[in-house]
């Protein structure tokens, strides 16, 4: 199967490090005009310095992607830019530093901030393109959840596994509505891989045994890698993938 992107627009969120980073490169190595976008800006400037080198540069933007002013203007700077809109990675996400704890200590501040990334972040960033996607009558919306949205979270956040549920069920929803224009949203649920500072903190916590059985739970018996996931959004993002939509693919190595 040979994939292009060529003459495409691409915007990615959560570029800085990770899955983002990967998506992003993958998407200019393969002829598209990336725009990744992120808070993070040393990160975001190393993914804009991989991607000159690999001789493919992609234009670096700072976004908040729950801010959705912000969204609508970095939106709308790209279609003067570039007259289109083609394909929006909603990757950006996360646990925004917190760690597991009983339901009775969780701050409402805590649980609307990961609501506010995960899944209103997916929901503006989608609602800001639709427009010039429904206009070409083509497009193509992948979102980023995990095995918790699918599950639990290993590490016990009720909001990062209620977040990345709730954009499995905004995926599904989206695919019916904007289906009619030919605009394809899917989604895909990584297992646990090594791609950020907060996994391998992660990873980290859970010592040589934990380590040892978490690997064992895996079919392929390995860890999956940033690329991994970036190849399932290349798949959904091609001419190839045209009459899939609403779909959840789990890439964790078989559970």
């Amino acid at each position: 199967m040979h994939v292009r992107f060529d003459h495409r627009t691409v915007i990615v969120t959560g570029a800085a490090h990770g899955f983002g980073r990967s998506i992003a490169l993958s998407f200019a190595r393969l002829g598209a005009r990336v725009v990744g976008c992120d808070v993070l800006r040393g990160e975001l400037d190393e993914t804009a310095r991989l991607a000159k080198e690999q001789g493919t540069p992609l234009d670096a933007r700072l976004l908040d992607v729950s801010v959705r002013e912000a969204v609508r203007a970095m939106v709308a700077e790209t279609l003067a830019a570039t007259g289109r809109i083609d394909v929006l990675v909603n990757d950006a996400g996360g646990v925004m530093g917190q760690v597991g704890r009983p339901i009775e200590e969780i701050a409402e501040a805590d649980w609307r901030a990961i609501f506010a990334v995960n899944l209103d972040g997916a929901f503006y960033c989608s609602q800001a393109v639709a427009p010039a996607m429904k206009a070409a009558r083509w497009g193509r919306i992948v979102n980023i959840s995990s095995g918790a949205g699918l599950g639990i979270s290993l590490t016990g956040i009720q909001a990062y596994a209620s977040a990345k549920a709730g954009q499995i069920g905004l995926t599904r929803q989206l695919a019916h509505e904007l289906g009619p224009w030919g605009i394809t949203v899917n989604n895909i649920a990584p297992g646990f891989v090594r791609s950020n500072p907060t996994t391998e903190r992660q990873w980290q916590s859970y010592g040589e045994d934990g380590q040892r059985r978490l690997v064992e739970n895996i079919a392929l018996k390995r860890l999956g890698t940033p690329d991994d996931i970036a190849n399932g959004v290349m798949f959904f993002a091609s001419e190839q993938a045209g009459w899939i939509t609403g779909q959840v693919l789990s890439i964790d190595g078989g559970r």
